[in-house]
Parts: C-alpha cells; structure tokens; sequence
C-alpha cells in the first residue's frame, strides 16, 4: 500500500508532491496529461516569454514567493512595471484610463475620479458621499459582487468598473460571484467602517507602507517553477495515465489505472471540482454532489506578437479591459512587454488577449482561423490596429476557472465536514479557498502538515 497517492499535477498536486519529498514520505502523482502544470505553460517564440495561462501572481500573498525562493529560483523572480502601469476601459467607443488611486473598485484619491471620464457625475457624486456611510448594526446577508457594488457605488460602477475587473481576473459575472468569498477584504471594511472608500484609507494608514510591485512572475515564465518542483520531487513515482475509477478501503482508498488497483492511506485530488466529482461518484455521492455545485468558466489566451515598426502608434500602459456592454470578442489584452520585462525583445510587441468567460465558453469550439480573425477584427475597432502580426499562438482552458458564487462558503464548508468523514482524503486546487497561485500552494502546504501530523 501506498503511503500517498496525488491525482492532478498542477500547481497544487506538485506543491503537494514537493512538500512531501522534502519531508521524506513517498507519495504517487498521477496525471493524465503528458506535460505537467495544469494552466501554468510557457511557449517561447521568436524571443518572445509567452504565458499560455495566468502571467503572474500577487505579490502580496507571501506562498508563491516563499516556494520560488525555497526551490532555488529567487534570482529568476521579477516585478511587474508599476511606475506604467494604467489599465485602460472601454467606454463609448474610446479608451479611457482607470483614474489613479482605484483600489479595485474603491476610489481613494479626490481629483482623479472627479476629472475621469469613465463615470458619469452622478455615480461620482455617489461615491463621495460614500465615504459617510455608517457600518452596519446588523451582520448584512451575503451578497453577490454586483448586489454589493451597485449598493456602495451605484450601478454604472458594477458596469465599467466591477464587471470588466471580474472578468478579466476571474473570468466571472459579478452578478453571480459572492462578495464574501471573492472579495473578502472589502465585506471587512464594509462591516468595521460602512464605507468601503474609508476603510480603505484606514486600513492603508494603519499598514505597513507601501512598497514593492503589484505583480510578480518568473523571468524564463512560470512553467519554469513546475519544472523546480517536478525535480526536487522526481524521486517519487509518476504516472501519467488517466484515474479510470475509485473505491474506498477500510484502511484507505484504490484507484484504478490502467487495469491496475492501486491503494493508498492518503489520497489528496488536486483535481477541478467538477474532475474531483466524477471520481467519487460512487464512493462518496454525497460529497460528488457538493463538488458539482462547484462552477467553472472556460477562457482561451491568443497571443500576437507585432514588429513596432509595423504599428501606427506606440502602446501605451498594461493593457485593457472591455466591459459587456461594449464587448464583442475580447474581454481584455495585455501588453506583456511593458507588463513585465524580459518578456519581449527590443522591436517587438506582444499581445496577450483574453476570450471566454462565464456565459461564452462557446468560443473554445471555434477554428483557430476564426478566432484570430475575431481577435484581429476587435484590436482593430478597439485600438485602430490593422497591422498583421508576425506570430500567434492560441490557448485553450475548458472549465478551467473556479466561480465562487453566492453561496460558496456555505459549500465548502460542507464539503469540508464531509470529507472528514473520510480520514486520509484530502481535497485541494482554486476550488476551494481561493483562486490564485499563492492560494493554492498555501492550501497545498497546509495540506500536507496536516498529513504529516
């Protein structure tokens, strides 16, 4: 019998498998795939770093950065470009820059949201006498991001700011996203100050200052930190075969693959909710049926890189966002070459554009050949761009995004319970208890000490 099995190879089935040959215990990954990494790939093409999946993580959760450095790559760790960063939004047909001082999407700065463009005066107005609302007497019901928003902000905030933010980072429709577990921070605020603006003031006096970068990523591109992990833990078997079944043993658990029975004490799914509910269907139905209320958005990246000399005019800022209202392909685009550096050579320009999301996984089916006409025909009408590109690569991620929507604590919470009830069956990835990098290597780690006990 096994000591560990690890169904799933991403981020969080490598983190697991790492933390666990560190500390001496043999552990089994299994995964499907041939490649390692989950969403986390790297393409490099005409000297270009190209991220098929996330580019970066927030430098303000310590996880990721801790486990860069641990695994010997902290000299390759590099910041994002912050003294350009201006992210743009499309309203009525121009490109307007979010105003400076948005946190998220809470105004802390006087004159830039008086002088934007982007709001109209009378959400202006809104947000100003925003800063004397009064916390609440009651525990408030949880609320959809939306809901939340409109309530604070009005709706034209949900609009162009709230909806296109969401969905270029969680790939998500704000109306169906929970404020308490997407955007944890602010349902604090609002519950200690009232107002969002004031307790974001607050919170950043009482904070240590301010430093550092938004965004961190690897200088070779992320998919370099799942080979350091894969080599400090290549000591431990690898499998790369689908998991065709699982049963429960008294002591323990099997899984099926390729015609063998394979048991184990522990068994840890770093697999999508959805994956993880196909596997214990059987065994545990009741668990399968939380973990299928579980929703997942399809996205797809298409990266385009252009010789400067072929644009009209240069590139400006990290990128933008396209909120559903004036959305037609695109929901967002990212200059890697000014996002971060290292990521395009001297002459060129790189795209990274974003379509899909929650309610348009449809676009996944269509032919390469239509989706970079679509993608060309937005950049077009978005940005006046008509130059052909000299390269181009498209990524596709099926139910790749967890969606916490309303309700979700409640879920995980019974997902969690249980599970208990299953000693040795650990379950982990971004369905859980956060999305990003740092969030589920953190619950990968946690994880594996609570194995360890």
């Amino acid at each position: 019998m096994r000591d560990v099995i690890i169904i799933g190879g991403g981020i969080s089935g490598l983190t697991a498998a790492y933390a666990l040959a560190k500390a001496g215990r043999a552990a089994t990954l299994i995964e499907r795939e041939a490649t390692l990494g989950g969403v986390m790939q790297t393409r490099h093409l005409d000297g270009c770093v190209i991220e098929s999946g996330p580019d970066s993580f927030l430098a303000a959760k310590p996880a990721a950065t801790e486990l860069i450095k641990e695994v010997g790559l902290g000299a390759d760790l590099i910041d994002s470009n912050d003294h350009q960063r201006v992210t743009f939004i499309r309203r009525h047909g121009r490109m307007v820059p979010m105003p400076d001082g948005l946190m998220m999407m809470v105004p802390t700065k006087i004159w830039p949201m008086v002088t934007t463009p982007l709001l109209s005066w009378g959400t202006k107005i809104k947000m100003g006498l925003e800063y004397f609302r009064k916390p609440p007497m009651v525990d408030l019901p949880e609320r959809s991001v939306a809901d939340f928003i409109r309530d604070h902000y009005g709706q034209e905030a949900v609009d162009y700011l709230a909806e296109p933010l969401l969905s270029g980072v969680y790939g998500g429709d704000p109306a169906d996203l929970s404020m308490s577990s997407t955007l944890t921070r602010f349902v604090d605020l609002e519950r200690k100050y009232g107002s969002l603006t004031k307790g974001t003031l607050a919170s950043r006096k009482q904070g240590p200052a301010a430093g550092g970068s938004l965004f961190r990523t690897l200088k070779g591109g992320l998919h370099d930190l799942v080979k350091a992990l894969d080599v400090r833990s290549a000591g431990n078997e690898r499998i790369h075969r689908p998991v065709d079944q699982l049963r429960f043993l008294p002591d323990g658990f099997e899984v099926l693959v390729g015609g063998d029975w394979l048991a184990t004490r522990n068994l840890i799914l770093a697999t999508p909710a959805w994956a993880a509910a196909d596997l214990l269907a059987t065994a545990a139905p009741e668990l399968r049926d939380l973990l299928s209320q579980v929703d997942y958005s399809s996205s797809m990246t298409v990266a385009l890189g252009y010789r400067n000399a072929d644009l009209a005019q240069p590139l400006t800022g990290f990128g933008f966002l396209v909120p559903a209202k004036e959305r037609e392909s695109l929901v967002a685009c990212t200059y890697v070459g000014r996002k971060f550096p290292h990521r395009a050579p001297e002459g060129t320009s790189l795209l990274r554009c974003f379509l899909g999301g929650a309610g348009r996984a449809s676009v996944l089916q269509q032919s390469d050949d239509d989706v970079l006409a679509a993608t060309r025909a937005d950049l077009q009408r978005l940005l006046g761009l008509t130059a052909t590109p000299a390269f181009s690569t498209i990524s596709r991620w099926p139910r790749s995004m967890a969606q916490y929507t309303v309700g979700h604590a409640a879920r995980i919470r019974q997902v969690e319970e249980r599970a208990r009830l299953h000693p040795g069956l650990h379950l982990i990835g971004n369905a859980y208890r956060g999305i990003g990098i740092p969030d589920c290597i953190q619950l990968a780690r946690d994880t594996v000490k609570a194995i360890l006990k």
